[in-house]
């Protein structure tokens, strides 16, 4: 792999639509840091706490909004309205691409005879494709990748090495699944019995629709019965577990560590950050957005911010964590006062007692 070649600012300010202050013959090779980036290099501010860097940066240019002022900054300035996603464009015109085998089954792949593998797809070394499985055109399968029986994997999708897609998954078109991530296990369901725990037969499927990225490490769940459902657009990040009968909606961001328990609901465009935990058949409606570590115990209207343990409005649990912060100080206090009282109290003469 290696990087695109070397871009000068004029055309990079072309393509990004940008107003350049600098020169525009300077030659760029690639995306750094404002604290890493050389004299070939270029950068971005979009958060002000960095502002100081930007005076002492080395970039040959840096990608900054429409109004900041150049400063002492001998970089060119490539001034813009959206620094994060001007940035982002840039980082993706230098990203190594990965060099893509020609088609066809490696042969150290197995695919079974009765499944239909697309002319144009790949199929790595080490990867199974099983019976009646179906993989579209232009479908990449990295390595060790195991397909089950009447899985589904549409056209273009990329599923890199050790991911597994249990029996009659169903993958829409452009889904990336990255390494070591499972899809289609068995939800965890029990039922007590006098001798232990009975197994609940698991006996839906996962289907993710389109354009839905998922991270290193995640478990999906099939369904108790029915789909356990990733809507189109969504992305989950490292180590997400969605469980048996939930609905991710569409693009919808689950970041890591999040955990999603049975027949949840998330909604369109909702994010979890990480480590959020949200309690089976909970609904979180389209647009919400809840803080790290959150308990999710009830169901969360659209479009409003939560955040605790419990989950709560995030303006009540900020509020509530003032008044944490301060109990040391109160009970100071407290205890300050009830000394006072005391001494009041004994210096207070004693009513006389009836004879």
């Amino acid at each position: 792999m290696s990087l695109a070649s070397g871009i000068s600012l004029s055309t990079l300010a072309t393509e990004l639509g940008a107003v350049l202050d600098g020169d525009g013959a300077l030659v760029v090779d690639g995306p750094a840091t404002l604290a890493d980036a050389g004299p070939r290099e270029v950068s971005f501010l979009a958060n002000p706490r960095y502002r100081p860097q930007l005076e002492a940066t080395r970039a040959a240019a840096v990608v900054v909004g429409l109004d900041e002022p150049r400063g002492s900054t001998s970089a060119a300035l490539l001034r813009v309205e959206d620094p994060n996603r001007a940035f982002t464009r840039i980082v993706q015109r230098f990203a190594p691409l990965a060099a893509r085998p020609a088609p066809g089954a490696h042969a150290a792949a197995s695919v079974d005879p009765s499944a239909t593998v697309d002319a144009s797809a790949c199929i790595g070394p080490g990867c199974v494709v099983g019976p009646r499985a179906r993989v579209g055109p232009g479908a990449w399968l990295v390595a060790q990748v195991h397909v089950g029986a009447d899985v589904e994997v549409g056209a273009e999708c990329v599923l890199h090495p050790m991911v597994v897609l249990h029996e009659r998954v169903v993958l829409g078109s452009k889904v990336v699944v990255h390494a070591g991530s499972v899809i289609g296990s068995d939800g965890f369901g029990w039922e007590p019995t006098r001798e232990g725990w009975e197994k609940i037969p698991q006996c839906g499927t996962v289907v993710v629709e389109d354009e839905v990225e998922i991270g290193a490490n995640c478990a999906i769940d099939r369904a108790r019965f029915g789909a356990t459902r990733i809507g189109r657009g969504a992305k989950l990040d490292n180590l997400v577990h969605v469980a048996h009968n939930v609905v991710v909606g569409r693009a919808a961001l689950l970041v890591a560590q999040v955990g999603v328990a049975g027949s949840a609901r998330i909604g369109a465009r909702a994010i979890l950050a990480g480590q959020v935990g949200v309690q089976g058949h909970a609904e979180i409606g389209a647009g919400a957005r809840v803080g790290g570590q959150a308990g999710v115990f009830g169901d969360i209207p659209a479009g409003e911010d939560w955040a605790g343990w419990p989950a709560r409005p995030k303006g009540a649990t900020l509020r509530s964590a003032a008044l944490v912060a301060r109990l040391p100080e109160l009970a100071e206090r407290l205890r300050a006062l009830e000394a006072r009282l005391a001494a009041m109290e004994r210096a207070a003469p004693r009513a006389e007692e009836p004879r």
